[in-house]
């Protein structure tokens, strides 16, 4: 819409000057832009840098909030902006000097036009500024000075064509009028043409007499309607020569000629004649170009003598659709005669469409709903007609689509979901071709990006994970890496894992294990024990970097295996430090007699608890033998009278490991058929025991808790000495023979199969036992021979019968 301001002051001045139509132009004008939305301004030419031009933020009904969220900014074709936009106030302003001739030359009214877009949403506004001219040139002719040859016979009112000034500046700044001086035998006579050009002659008055005066001297001022008044001036220097008294004829006033674009040069547009009817030189006739402008004179030539006229540059229709040629034919004597020439230039379909991206977005989010505007472009072809008509489009296997919006313009949005997963990026080919014959097509690729939005969760190679580790593994032992991967791009595929916590068996799965958030490593926190936990599993959560984080879950199973790090423990025979456990070998003894039983476990699990057993050392090797398997230490001959008493057995009991482990026991066995008869053998039987203690662990115990464990072991040792004074004494006067020994039931609870649940060992006596030597059954629990090195004497200490079976001869029962 055009400002009120600027209006007033544009009716006002053509009010003052009388110039009613272009005032009515105007008037038409603004109420055209009102109807189609555009709006037009008007601004003096060689106005300041900065001058204001409008208010476009009121005009157009915008906010300068609206101007500033959208980036208002122009676009104008060509490489030169005239006119800045002011976001902060909404204004527009001169940004470089306007020259009106430079712009638009002789064209009335001169405007130009661009465009101010806005984006998110986008929006196009067409701006229009007429250029107002000013009075800045002053009329000028092509020569300073004009000759000519006037024969004297020439007849008053004869006429002489003369060169009319050029004044760039248009309407009442363009030239108004000419005066002629002095006016003593010449008048002046302008002649308006249709085109608008003045047409000036020269009226003789008064005839000539070259024997009065052979030279006139005239000034011929051109002058302008600007203010203030600018003109021009050129001196006529007229020769009257001696009598030619006819002038040369064209056959035609007005000829005219149509011709090609891009016609080459050398074409031959028209040809133009003229008689004389003069004989002699009098009547020969040449030809010239005159009183044109000076595009006309590089475009075209005429042949002097033949009058042919000949294309002489490159026409171009885009440039100027017609050329009007004035041509002289001139006699040798001074006449001449003038005709014009009216060429018409022809169309051809040479300007290939132009295609100007106004507006780009080479990236799109892949969640943008169908609809969405990633581009203007503007195409524009600069034939007429049916040459210049366009037709715009793009490939239809995209999710794009092209839509015109004004007239020259076109959106591209997008017209399916996007998928950056699919294909993170679109190459768009634009192609643009007229209707001329043969048409001429352009095109233009653009390149978009498809940005990422966090809408693929980490996926794991595999939802469930399962790693064996073996035992005793060092703390920090990489276990093994988990794996996930993002489809999608940048943050959002950036994934970090975490551990979720729970107890395993009361313990918090952190202090089992950790995993390395960036690279889903998974380390052993602390060494596993086999025997304490098999295996545990656990959750890991790969999460990405997104906005909001998406997120998957995978279970690890880690499984402990076992290693032979467990020696077999020896259960029976107990070794004790103060007293000496014997086992009784009566000397009636049969081959294969169950002397006692090793019983050993080991902790470990498979092939590492399979115990075995071997006789390492023996008193006599002849008389014994150890079940490889079960332990049982049983005779290989008779017993005989020359068999020491004392017998001392070394039994190594080792498992199946790699490499196996192993643990010693000593089996004291007293060959006798009474005690009594073994008592003095058996003495100092306690002085061969062998002690290995844990020194080092002894002295790290000892100090950590010195006074405490001081004053522990005193009072213990001295408790139990008092305890084992009182126990002898009540054994020494109950009078009982034997003390036999029960081994303590041990129950396999990690299911090894070694050994069975329970071990029952029974004694059978006579009824008399009590007054006489101790009687055994063949397979009875074994009577073992206690000595306490501590009493001032050898005692027998024998322990009262847990259970007295029915029959006489009860066996080892294993159950």
């Amino acid at each position: 819409m055009l400002p009120t301001k600027v209006l007033l002051q544009t009716v006002l001045i053509f009010l003052l000057l009388g110039r009613w139509q272009p005032l009515f132009v105007i008037l038409c004008l603004f109420k055209l832009s009102s109807v189609t939305g555009q709006a037009r301004y008007s601004v003096p030419e060689e106005q300041a840098e900065g001058s204001f031009v409008g208010n476009i933020a009121r005009d157009l009904g915008l906010d300068v909030a609206r101007l500033l969220s959208g980036k208002a900014r122009i676009i104008s074709k060509g490489s030169r902006q005239y006119v800045d936009l002011n976001r902060d106030k909404g204004t527009l302003v001169i940004k470089e000097r306007i020259d009106r001739e430079e712009l638009c030359g002789k064209t009335t009214p001169c405007s130009f036009s661009f465009e101010v877009i806005l984006e998110n949403p986008i929006q196009l506004y067409r701006v229009t500024v007429e250029v107002i001219d000013i009075n800045d040139n002053s009329p000028s002719f092509q020569k300073d000075e004009i000759n000519l040859k006037i024969v004297e016979s020439v007849a008053s009112g004869s006429r002489f064509g003369l060169e009319s000034a050029e004044d760039p500046d248009v309407g009442i700044n363009d030239i108004q009028k000419y005066l002629l001086k002095p006016s003593d035998n010449f008048k002046l006579e302008v002649q308006s043409q249709p085109d608008g050009a003045k047409f000036i002659e020269m009226v003789l008055q008064n005839p000539l007499d070259r024997e009065k005066e052979e030279t006139h001297t005239l000034v011929l001022i051109a002058s302008d309607g600007g203010e203030p008044h600018r003109s021009g001036t050129v001196r006529i220097h007229i020769t009257v020569l001696d009598a030619n008294d006819n002038a040369p004829v064209c056959s035609q006033p007005v000829y005219k000629a149509d011709v090609q674009e891009n016609s080459p040069e050398g074409t031959v547009v028209t040809t133009v004649s003229a008689s004389d009817a003069d004989k002699g030189v009098n009547g020969e006739v040449t030809f010239s170009i005159a009183h044109v402008a000076r595009e006309a004179k590089q475009l075209f030539e005429v042949n002097v003598k033949t009058g042919e006229i000949k294309v002489t540059g490159k026409l171009d229709f885009e440039k100027s659709k017609t050329y009007q040629l004035s041509v002289k034919a001139s006699d040798h004597g001074g006449h001449f005669d003038t005709c014009k020439v009216v060429i018409q230039i022809i169309d051809e379909n040479d300007n290939v469409p132009t295609i100007q991206l106004m507006s780009f977005s080479n990236s799109i989010s892949e969640d943008s709903p169908p609809g969405t505007t990633i581009a203007v472009i503007n195409v524009d072809d600069e034939d007429s007609d049916r040459n210049g008509v366009v037709k715009c489009s793009i490939i239809s296997d995209i999710p794009f689509k092209i839509e015109s919006s004004l007239t020259g313009y076109y959106t591209i949005v997008t017209e399916d979901v996007l998928d950056r997963e699919s294909i993170s990026e679109y190459n768009i080919t634009i192609t643009v071709s007229d209707q001329g014959s043969p048409p001429l097509t352009s095109s233009k690729n653009i390149n978009v990006k498809v940005s990422d939005v966090n809408d693929s969760p980490p996926k794991f190679d595999q939802s469930e994970y399962s790693k064996t580790v073996p035992e005793n593994n060092s703390p920090g032992f990489s276990v093994f890496t988990i794996s996930a991967k993002d489809a999608d791009w940048g943050q959002n595929a950036q994934v970090s894992y975490f551990l979720e916590e729970k107890e395993i068996n009361g313990v918090a799965v952190s202090s089992l294990v950790s995993v390395n958030s960036e690279n889903g490593v998974i380390h052993a926190v602390r060494s596993f024990d086999y025997e304490q936990i098999k295996w545990f599993e656990f959750d890991v959560t790969a999460r990405d970097a997104g906005s909001p984080p998406l997120s998957s879950v995978a279970t690890v199973k880690i499984l402990i295996q076992d290693q032979n790090d467990n020696p077999p423990q020896v259960l029976y025979p107990v070794q004790t430090g103060g007293s000496l456990v014997a086992e009784m070998l009566p000397r009636s003894a049969d081959v294969g007699y169950l002397v006692t039983k090793v019983v050993a476990v080991d902790v470990d699990s498979g092939q590492n608890a399979w115990l075995s057993y071997k006789l390492q050392k023996a008193t006599d090797r002849a008389l014994f033998e150890v079940g490889l398997q079960n332990g049982e230490i049983r005779t290989i001959r008779q017993v005989t009278d020359k068999d020491a008493v004392k017998q001392r057995l070394t039994v190594i009991v080792e498992d199946n490991g790699q490499p196996s482990r192993s643990a010693s026991v000593i089996v004291n066995v007293a060959v006798a058929d009474s005690f009594p008869e073994v008592l003095s053998e058996f003495t100092d039987f306690t002085h061969d025991k062998e002690y290995n203690d844990n020194l080092t662990f002894y002295l790290v115990l000892a100090l950590a808790v010195v006074s405490f464990l001081f004053i522990t072991c005193l009072v213990v040792i001295i408790s139990v000495k008092i305890y084992r004074w009182r126990q002898s004494r009540i054994l020494y006067h109950s009078n009982l023979p034997v003390i036999p020994y029960y081994p303590p039931r041990y129950s396999d609870t990690l299911g090894t199969g070694t050994l069975q649940h329970v071990y029952n060992y029974e004694v059978c006596r006579t009824t008399d036992s009590r007054k006489s030597d101790c009687k055994f059954g063949r397979a009875g629990s074994q009577n073992v021979l206690i000595m306490d090195p501590s009493s001032t004497g050898t005692m027998q200490r024998i322990q009262s019968e847990k259970s007295i079976l029915d029959e006489p001869d009860s066996p080892l029962e294993v159950s």
